[in-house]
């Protein structure tokens, strides 16, 4: 028996952080596709208080996001990486890390306005991030967990394998407005599972037919 030695291709998950300030660390792909993708959606709802007029659906679901990645680095210490051997998993992890970070330019650009009076200084606006999972999900997100379980190490203590722990949730239409760029990618995915559902129940009503008559086993 022969074995096909083409394997199909694996799509990558990973992490776009769209911040003008930090062009250089925007991607961040994951090494390895986490096993597992837990979403939780809360309906969001208005109306219908103690019985009193009907339940309204005040905007999209509040959805977030639980998933683990996993960091190693033996097969970059197998091939003599000069920079795992250095620095093993750092840069990975830094690179994680910094999506709930401000950038360091705009901490010292407002220091510089703090001490030359200026009396209102806005907050510093986080980046749009996006989690990238499949070409048909595009998600707006925000980073509110994040648990770094380093595992293995270095003789140099630096870090070589790593499991991160990280908590989402989706930006939506409903928080950021729809001309906005992360309301536009929401609305799309709000248009595609209509779309979904309607293949859905398409393929519901032709099982249901062929059940009925007995067609198609």
């Amino acid at each position: 028996m022969t074995t096909s030695l083409v394997s199909p291709q694996v799509f990558k998950g990973a992490f776009v952080s769209i911040d003008p300030l930090r062009p250089t660390s925007g991607v961040i792909v994951f090494q390895y596709n986490p096993e597992t993708l837990t979403r939780t959606l809360q309906a969001r709802t208005t109306g219908g208080e103690s019985g009193g007029g009907p339940l309204r659906l005040a905007g999209p679901p509040e959805e977030t996001i639980k998933l683990s990645i996993e960091i190693d680095a033996t097969d970059q210490l197998e091939v003599g990486d000069p920079v795992t051997s250095a620095v093993g998993i750092a840069p990975a992890l830094a690179a994680l890390e910094l999506l709930l970070y401000p950038s360091s330019a705009m901490v010292i650009a407002n220091e510089a306005l703090a001490r030359a009076g200026v009396v209102e200084i806005l907050p510093m606006a986080a980046p749009l991030t996006l989690l990238v999972w499949s070409s048909r999900r595009i998600l707006p997100v925000r980073v509110t967990e994040f648990t770094v379980t380093e595992e293995a190490f270095d003789t140099a203590l630096n870090p070589i394998r790593a499991k991160v722990d990280l908590g989402l949730r989706v930006v939506s239409y409903y928080d950021s407005g729809l001309l906005s760029a992360a309301g536009a990618l929401s609305m799309a995915g709000h248009v595609a599972r209509e779309v979904l559902a309607t293949v859905n129940t398409a393929e519901s009503a032709a099982t249901a037919v062929r059940s009925v008559t007995g067609l198609g086993g």
